[in-house]
């Protein structure tokens, strides 16, 4: 089991392994997590809140989060740090504390990342519809390279864009079988009508 102590950041969001997540660091408790993270070279942890707020006093985070690294950092309006982040591994939080100043720390146990697994073709809208909207967006919104082929990377970029409740997310996020994920998905685009529905298999 492979453990360490990281910071937390409680957001209204839900960071998968390999997704972008740009912050707006304002408070003084996360200017000092930032500082100290880029200091040391080290994550912090991104939980979705399960009780309270982004802002003020210190909110719940669920149990399971992503780890966030820092890709770049600048301050071009006094006061405000803007962070561009990506999620690394998953992790479950074991024991938690808070500081004084409202920053919350805890000792958390890495998660495996998910198996590689191949997109099987019964899958295979849900990597259309991921490539159709990269096409579109004519601006990267997912960090490289891409990797339409393999059924992780797949599902965490679609949930990510996906208008499916947080909540949501985070039973997405906590699953360990990219396949599973993937069957979810498939069934929520097809009640959407954005995948052909799959005929039932024959008995």
């Amino acid at each position: 089991m492979e453990s360490l102590r990281v910071p937390i950041f409680p957001l209204n969001t839900v960071l998968f392994p390999g997704g972008l997540l740009p912050l707006r660091v304002f408070e003084a408790r996360y200017m000092d997590m930032t500082r100290e993270c880029l200091k040391r070279d080290e994550p912090f942890g991104v939980c979705l809140i399960q009780q309270g707020s982004e802002v003020g006093a210190p909110a719940v985070p669920e149990g399971l989060g992503c780890l966030a690294k820092i890709l770049e950092c600048d301050m071009q309006q006094q006061g405000i740090l803007n962070l561009k982040t990506c999620g690394g591994r998953r992790f479950r939080i074991l024991e938690r504390q808070t500081s004084t100043q409202g920053l919350i720390s805890a000792d958390v146990e890495l998660i495996a990342p998910d198996a590689s697994v191949a997109v099987p073709e019964e899958f295979a809208d849900c990597v259309r519809l991921l490539e159709m909207v990269v096409l579109d967006q004519g601006k990267p919104i997912f960090a490289e390279p891409h990797a339409f082929g393999d059924a992780a990377w797949v599902g965490y970029r679609l949930t990510e864009i996906l208008p499916v409740p947080l909540v949501a997310k985070q039973k997405l996020l906590e699953l360990t079988d990219s396949l599973a994920r993937l069957s979810i998905l498939q069934r929520f685009l097809e009640s959407r009508g954005l995948a052909a529905a799959k005929p039932p298999a024959e008995s």
